[in-house]
């Protein structure tokens, strides 16, 4: 069947449910998803509940209730179907929304699961938000306000990353929000983060892209690069952040850095991207603003355990639930560099095509894949890193996670098939996630094995797509 056949085929069956349990991830992806998902079905009149999952696994199947209401899976489910069968759910009351690699499984009666996967359907940059988002809009065509939040479900799962802006059917969910009105697009702008938040300074030292002599991962040097081009302080001796700057101050920003990196010889290719804007969110919420830092919330949330607090986030609580999640954000960036400057100041060992390190139990699981992304544009970015920490829900169990950059991508590097082809060949481990990042649980034991066998996987990927790689 066609995408737009499965979304229908997933919405009959909602339509003909009272009442709907959906289980979702703990990501900004997860999130969204699942207040686009609830939001949808309430205007349907159906009741619905939430249980937000870290992973789908045997030590997590249990929060999956077994009552008879229809189940919806958002943001997993496809690469662990074998295991849904195993835990009793019918196939015919179970949807399973997602955008990762699909495993159907292999045992068992009663048919397959109601999937709707845009990855089978060619639509690689969109996420289960966007899914969610589509499905939304076949229950009523009203559901385009809920475009935002399918849009910050995407770029928090990067789906704008390789190409520095929305492609597909992910685009289409951009056009429905800016003609609904809560969407601004700012295109082709200075590739930076933090342009609602991040004093300028920094968003342009630290920007992961962009290779500033003089500039790059030195925010004083990045003041006073900023100054000798009439960019300063405000009053209080406060820095603007980028949305605060006039067309012509941004003009001026952007040419001196092309200036500075072309004279350095320097690649300028990710110079530009797109940025997306909420000119309905309050400007004293600033973290609110766009959707790379409103998804950078949401994830704060999650990995802190409190999904529930981007749930009503998304629903539009300001108050409470936001006042207490900004609390979340602050620890959530702190532990993050934490995590950064250990990787920076420990050092990494490098094989011949990853790089690694083990962080054993010194920082929650949840962010450590986080931080080493970070890290890498300190280390060597022509490598992928492979972080291993304690699985804090099985203590027999290593937690592994990997990063790597959109260029080490289009050499023919995935990490998602990396880790799968990986764990194939060893008995007790899962992974999946995509291209550019993803993630594993393997045994204790086989730590150093894996990750002999992940490095040799990347160096046939290389192989393939370029055979005089070395």
């Amino acid at each position: 069947m066609s995408f737009e056949e499965d979304i229908r085929a997933a919405s009959d069956v909602i339509r003909d449910s009272e009442e709907v349990t959906i289980i979702s991830h703990i990501d900004a992806d997860g999130i969204s998803s699942e207040a686009i998902l609830a939001l949808a079905l309430s205007r349907e009149g159906i009741r619905v509940t939430t249980r937000f999952v870290r992973q789908i696994d045997p030590l997590t199947l249990d929060q999956i209730p077994s009552d008879s209401s229809l189940k919806i899976f958002s943001d997993f489910g496809s690469g662990q179907q074998e295991m849904l069968k195993e835990k009793g759910l019918d196939p015919g009351r179970t949807i399973i929304l997602d955008h990762h690699v699909s495993q159907p499984a292999e045992s068992g009666d009663g048919g397959d699961f109601i999937e709707v996967n845009c990855l089978k359907h060619g639509f690689e940059k969109m996420s289960a938000a966007g899914v969610s988002y589509f499905l939304a809009l076949d229950l009523d065509s009203v559901n385009t306000d809920l475009a935002k939040l399918a849009l910050i479900g995407n770029i928090g799962d990067m789906m704008d990353r390789e190409h520095l802006r929305l492609i597909g059917p992910a685009r289409d969910i951009l056009r429905d929000g800016i003609r609904e009105g809560s969407v601004e697009l700012w295109e082709h702008d200075l590739n930076i983060y933090g342009i609602s938040t991040r004093p300028l300074p920094q968003s342009v030292a630290y920007s992961d892209d962009l290779d500033i002599p003089g500039v790059s991962r030195d925010p004083d040097g990045a003041a006073r690069f900023l100054e000798r081009i009439g960019i300063s302080p405000l009053s209080g001796n406060r820095w603007p952040v980028w949305e605060d700057l006039s067309f012509d101050q941004k003009q001026a920003v952007s040419s001196a850095i092309i200036e500075q990196m072309v004279a350095h010889g320097k690649d300028t290719a990710r110079l530009f991207s797109d940025h997306y804007l909420f000119p309905g969110e309050d400007r004293h919420q600033a973290s609110l603003r766009n959707a790379s830092e409103f998804a950078t919330l949401l994830n704060s949330c999650g990995r802190w355990q409190r999904p529930e607090l981007g749930g009503a986030i998304c629903r539009g609580d300001r108050v409470v639930a936001y006042r207490e999640a900004e609390q979340m954000l602050r620890n959530h960036r702190s532990k993050i560099r934490e995590v950064m400057l250990y990787i920076t100041d420990t050092g990494v060992t490098e094989l011949s095509h990853l790089l690694y390190i083990h962080v054993g139990g010194r920082f929650p699981d949840t962010i450590v894949g986080i931080g080493a992304g970070m890290a890498l544009s300190r280390l060597n970015p022509e490598k992928p890193i492979l972080i291993m920490c304690e699985d804090s829900l099985d203590p027999s169990m290593t937690k592994i996670s990997m990063r790597t950059r959109p260029e080490v991508v289009s050499r023919g590097v995935d990490l998602q098939q990396a880790l799968a082809r990986a764990c194939e060949l060893h008995e007790g481990c899962s992974g999946g996630g995509h291209r550019i990042a993803a993630g594993a649980f393997i045994p204790h034991e086989l730590e150093h094995a894996f990750i002999e066998d992940v490095n040799r996987i990347i160096a046939q990927q290389y192989a393939e797509t370029c055979p005089y790689h070395s």
